[in-house]
């Protein structure tokens, strides 16, 4: 019998200043689906501010459906693991808190990043 290792992602370095920013949530859809409006006026404003700087701001991870409606959240642990899965380590990092949110979410990925972390919230 034999194994296959998988292989491994690799990540592309982000480029001169830009930021990769995330959003952890909450565990409960329906409070996502609520908090999403005020989490993305403060990420359109982080993106203006830190344009204004000269930087632009990616975003880590992408909406997701649920029963209550779309959110932009990261509302799991397995789902923090996954969106840092696909950020590279030494990435300038923004953790934008605009709503009620759940660190442990979020904690193992940012025990493991080696780049600068600012977190923002509202």
């Amino acid at each position: 019998m034999t194994y296959t290792m998988p292989k491994l992602r690799e990540v592309e370095p982000v480029g001169p200043k830009t930021a990769i920013l995330i959003a952890p949530g909450d565990l409960r859809a329906s409070a996502n689906a609520v908090c999403w409006a005020a989490q993305q006026d403060l990420e359109r404003d982080t993106s203006a501010a830190m344009a204004r700087l000269g930087w632009q701001i990616r975003r880590g991870h992408g909406e997701v459906e649920s029963e209550f409606g779309p959110h932009g959240f990261i509302d799991s642990q397995a789902r923090g693991r996954e969106v840092f899965g696909g950020i590279h380590p030494d990435a300038p990092l923004i953790v934008a808190i605009g709503a009620w949110q759940y660190s442990q979410h979020v904690l193992m990925g940012l025990l493991r990043h080696r780049g600068p972390v600012l977190i923002l919230a509202n």
